[in-house]
């Protein structure tokens, strides 16, 4: 059976909710303890909305649960490793997580354009509601987690010749 768009924009927004919860239980363990306790509501709620959403979805979209892509978890799962070798860990998980968020602010955008029984709007709501604060919250630890900068100014080379007196050709 061939998905319509708005089954397909549907099932798009679902597997990047799974991705999104998915990669972040599968990191749980890599995240400092006042991270984790700052993202883990956000997440929870997340997934209850979701499993709202798959409900909704089979009834009025005939739509059926699909499978998790297990290869794509695990290669995210071990090209965010990598990348973490080289950078600070949780500075690089935040990143990836906002990298998360804003692929399904573009699955919940894809999902708008399409008309939607009026049971399924308010959970797509909370969901974009949900996503914003998210996004904020990992912006504000990305923030506090990133290196300082130095505000002290770089020493200025000298120019030797103008101060000696001499001109430049």
């Amino acid at each position: 059976m061939f998905l319509d768009n708005r089954q397909v924009a549907m099932d798009s927004l679902l597997e990047a909710l799974a991705d999104s919860i998915d990669y972040f239980q599968d990191n749980l363990e890599r995240l400092r303890p006042s991270l984790r306790d700052a993202l883990e509501p956000h997440y929870e709620a997340r997934q209850k909305a979701m499993g709202k959403l798959q409900t909704l979805a089979r009834r009025y979209l005939d739509l059926l649960p699909r499978d998790a892509d297990v290869e794509r978890d695990d290669y995210m799962w071990l090209w965010s490793r990598l990348k973490s070798f080289v950078g600070n860990d949780s500075l690089v998980l935040i990143n990836e997580l906002l990298e998360q968020e804003r692929g399904l602010m573009q699955a919940l955008s894809t999902i708008f354009t399409h008309p939607l029984p009026s049971s399924i709007e308010p959970v797509i709501e909370e969901l974009w509601k949900g996503c914003r604060a998210l996004i904020r919250e990992l912006y504000d630890l990305q923030q506090k987690t990133a290196p300082k900068k130095s505000s002290a100014r770089p020493k200025q080379k000298k120019n030797v010749a103008r101060r000696a007196g001499g001109r430049r050709r």
